[in-house]
């Protein structure tokens, strides 16, 4: 009895050493197989985890299975498994090289640059509006005088346009500035000066405060060599203790002798603004007739560029500042004026035509 099991056993470990040959050598012939036929790196790699995996690749799978064979049976088969590994292992590297070297050859000639070409054709390239380099070359100068350079909401709110600024809904001041307002929205409006963001800087930095806001205003406007209904200012604002009238002339004078060299005529004459008190225009000598009169300055030699005036206490208050204790100045430079001024152009509407027979002159 005991014989006839031990045969059994026999029997069955030869069947599972030549079961596992057999195995052995279809699973390099397989795989040599797909490794050939292998068209890219990414294929290249799922299929040597595939193989050779750790845990569940084939050849793993099948040494699992030396355990039922004999030790002579095990070193024989393992042996032949360490052969079949090593072809792999071969096969696959020889294979790597092989897409490494193609898609290489496919990069490089892709990137190729043809280093006999006498000269490279040159593109054309864009540069900043002249309202970008004059309102550029303004921040440089306020920031060396130690201003912050803020912006606002271009579609702004009622308040913030008018209210907060001292032009209640029943102020006549209203009136002079024909206004875009929001269908439908009658709270909102195009903002018609970059003022509106006085009262925001004081709200959100509080005081001592030295900003300025460049920015594009609207205004429904009768179109002329002057006047344009999309138009760029730049607006200043000085808030500390005991400002004076003289230090906003000193900033203007600094500006215009910025931009048109030192000595350009400043004169300030009185003027109404409702948000500051007492107000000024700030005018220059006119670019064009050098103050003799024409039809840009409407013949008065005079250009008025840089209005201002001393920031009036109901604006003070609205930014939750004590005009008892500090005062403060506001200027809104038309910096499409001053644009016009430093580069002899006698007309707005020139600057938001998109002509680039006009912008490619700067």
């Amino acid at each position: 009895m005991f014989g006839t099991f031990a045969a059994v056993v026999e029997i069955n470990y030869k069947f599972f050493y030549f079961s596992m040959i057999d195995k052995l050598v279809q699973l390099k012939e397989s795989a040599l197989r797909e490794i050939g036929a292998t068209k890219s790196a990414g294929e290249l790699e799922q299929l040597e985890i595939k193989l050779l995996g750790r845990k569940s690749g084939e050849l793993t799978l099948l040494l699992k299975g030396l355990k039922n064979l004999s030790d002579e049976e095990k070193k024989s088969a393992g042996q032949l498994a360490n052969e079949v590994k090593g072809a792999i292992e071969k096969a696959l590297a020889a294979k790597k090289s092989e897409l490494m070297t193609g898609e290489w050859k496919n990069s490089l000639e892709k990137e190729r640059v043809d280093v006999t070409q006498p000269a490279l054709p040159v593109e054309e390239r864009g540069h900043f509006h002249p309202n970008t380099l004059v309102q550029k070359d303004l921040e440089d100068l306020f920031t060396s005088m130690g201003f912050m350079v803020l912006d606002g909401p271009e579609l702004e709110s009622d308040y913030y346009n008018f209210t907060a600024v001292n032009i209640p809904p029943e102020h006549p001041a209203r009136d002079m500035q024909d206004t875009f307002y929001i269908k439908g929205h009658s709270d909102w409006v195009l903002r018609t000066h970059t003022s509106s963001v006085q009262v925001r800087a004081m709200q959100k930095y509080g005081v001592p405060l030295r900003a300025i806001v460049p920015g594009k205003c609207y205004r429904n406007e009768a179109t002329d060599p002057r006047h344009e209904h999309t138009f760029y200012q730049l607006e200043g604002i000085v808030i500390d203790k005991n400002i004076s009238f003289a230090h906003m002339k000193g900033v203007m004078q600094a500006v215009a002798d910025h931009l048109f060299g030192v000595g350009t005529e400043l004169r300030l004459m009185p003027k109404f603004y409702p948000f500051v008190e007492p107000g000024v225009r700030g005018e220059l000598t006119c670019f064009l007739c050098h103050g003799k009169g024409c039809r840009v300055c409407k013949n008065t030699g005079w250009l008025e560029v840089m209005p201002g005036g001393m920031i009036h206490p109901n604006v003070l208050r609205e930014g939750g500042v004590d005009p008892k204790i500090y005062s403060g100045f506001a200027f809104g430079f038309g910096l499409t004026r001053l644009v016009m001024l430093k580069y002899g152009i006698e007309d707005v509407r020139h600057l938001e035509s998109g002509d680039l027979r006009f912008i490619k002159q700067f």
